[in-house]
């Protein structure tokens, strides 16, 4: 069963159940599929791999969403955000432990004979192939800058 499937599948759950947190994150991400789906040379269809990128980057939208709106003392609009990152996340790959990233991170550092600071960006250019859909960006920037750092 294709995500779009799913996400319609548990679309008429949600609306039968009248849960409008659900609602509104099945709905972002069925917009964001039809979206890529009538992209130029998209060809009507995304791939398991563009799936995840895609929900991979709402939830980074909800995210900066959501440290905009703590900063502005808006938490009812950080708290709807917060719930679509969790209906969004429920189809995302299971994401990587930090000590389970870490050594991951390791592993590629030793892999590219990386030893100080100034080899982020070989490590960087690795890490995100191999880590892809398993967790962000963020999360693997500051782990090479740790590993790399000490």
């Amino acid at each position: 069963m294709s995500l779009e499937q799913k996400i319609m599948a548990d679309l008429k759950e949600a609306m039968k159940a009248k849960d409008e947190a659900t609602l509104r994150g099945l709905r972002a991400i069925k917009a964001a599929i039809i979206l890529a789906k009538t992209e130029t040379g998209a060809g009507g269809e995304v791939n398991e791999e563009g799936e995840v990128k895609l929900l991979q980057k709402l939830v980074k939208q909800r995210r900066d969403s959501v440290d905009i709106f703590q900063q502005q003392n808006r938490t009812d609009l950080a708290e709807k955000e917060l719930q679509e990152i969790a209906v969004i996340e429920k189809f995302l790959p299971a994401q990587l432990s930090e000590a389970d990233l870490k050594a991951a991170i390791a592993a590629i550092i030793a892999e590219t004979g990386a030893s100080s600071p100034a080899d982020m960006g070989k490590v960087m250019g690795v890490a995100t192939k191999q880590l892809a859909g398993k967790t962000d960006g963020k999360a693997i920037s500051a782990a090479v800058k740790e590993l790399l750092s000490k």
